[in-house]
């Protein structure tokens, strides 16, 4: 049996839920944030609806922002965007908001209901685990200076190394040793030249 909510519940439930929560109407602008956004924002009603929760975007995320809303809502199509948010301590957090458009019970159309959450850790790892990348590309990046004889590396301390080592020391690369076919048909060769060597002193 399904649960019917009440009126209040349903008030409840949407303000007390762990994430923000905004609405539009057909004008596209915000009639509406519920309790946990204006927490987020440290602002009012007053200050958030129509377009007052613009000013709370970074100036570098807005056009972008404001771009795919108006495209979607057009559309009348679900859209997803990443920006920066400035919250109540004027810290920008990176927020993942999703806009759903919404009808009446008649079907038509009234707006969209969006909900966002803080995904400002998770986009930190990934510039950190970025940055360490590119780092690791940076370091084998370049010209090698290597011996032509014995095919050392000298590194920019100066000193020489054996390939394998420098590699080691500069990646996580791993060594698994074999013959390519050049040097395996040599090997036999030689084994051969040896062995006949061998028998014709005997």
């Amino acid at each position: 049996m399904e649960a019917v909510l009440s009126h209040v519940e349903y008030k409840l439930l949407v303000e007390k839920a762990p994430i923000m929560i905004w609405r539009s109407n057909l004008t596209m602008e915000c009639d509406y944030f519920n309790s946990i956004w204006l927490a987020f924002t440290g602002r009012t009603m007053e200050q958030e609806i129509g377009n007052g929760w613009a000013e709370g975007v970074h100036p570098n995320d807005f056009d972008r922002c404001l771009k795919i809303y108006i495209e979607h809502f057009a559309k009348r199509e679900t859209f997803e965007m990443e920006y920066r948010l400035r919250r109540f301590d004027d810290v920008y957090r990176w927020i993942f908001d999703r806009g759903v458009p919404y009808s009446d019970s008649d079907g038509h159309f009234k707006g969209y209901i969006g909900s966002c959450i803080d995904i400002t850790e998770r986009i930190n790892a990934q510039e950190t685990l970025k940055k360490a990348h590119e780092a690791e590309i940076r370091r084998l990046h370049g010209i090698l200076p290597i011996c032509s004889v014995c095919k050392k590396i000298r590194d920019d301390a100066g000193s020489w190394s054996q390939l394998e080592a420098y590699i080691s020391d500069h990646s996580d690369a791993e060594f698994s040793h074999g013959y390519c076919p050049e040097c395996a048909q040599k090997a036999t060769d030689e084994y051969k030249q040896l062995n006949t060597r061998n028998s014709s002193t005997q």
